[in-house]
């Protein structure tokens, strides 16, 4: 399952990203991934949660962030949480390769029963369907 944290910069996406990080892994039976552009929140995370920041693997662009997921997914099949912060930052800006990689997650939570949570700095307004129907109510 895919969620998504909509908000404009400041509205408190990534503390709500973090506590819910942080939630998900005391209750995990298997593995918590947050993904970010850089190491910045390595001291607010639990230390069993996987940290992996963006940057240090050159991810630029929804196409190699999806292979990056994926992969980590096939590798790794204990994955129970993935939480991504800075999505945009992290893909890119273009809103269709956005909701294409989101469509494409979708169908890999799905196989993989793995669930996504993924900060968007923008309103639900500045969406199209395809996004915003992800979004947290």
């Amino acid at each position: 399952m895919i969620r998504l944290i909509l908000g404009n910069k400041g509205s408190g996406k990534t503390k709500r990203l973090i506590d819910m990080c942080n939630e998900a892994t005391i209750k995990s039976k298997g593995n918590v991934v947050l993904i970010e552009k850089n190491s910045q929140l390595s001291y607010n995370i639990g230390y069993k949660t996987r940290l992996v920041a963006a940057d240090e693997y050159a991810i630029k662009g929804y196409d190699a962030f999806f292979g990056f997921i994926s992969g980590m997914c096939a590798g790794n099949y204990d994955i129970t949480d993935i939480f991504v912060d800075s999505t945009l930052k992290i893909g890119g800006s273009n809103l269709e390769e956005l909701a294409d990689f989101i469509e494409k997650l979708s169908a890999m939570c799905e196989i993989s029963g793995a669930n996504l949570v993924m900060t968007i700095s923008a309103s639900k307004d500045e969406l199209s369907e395809r996004i915003a129907k992800f979004a947290f109510e």
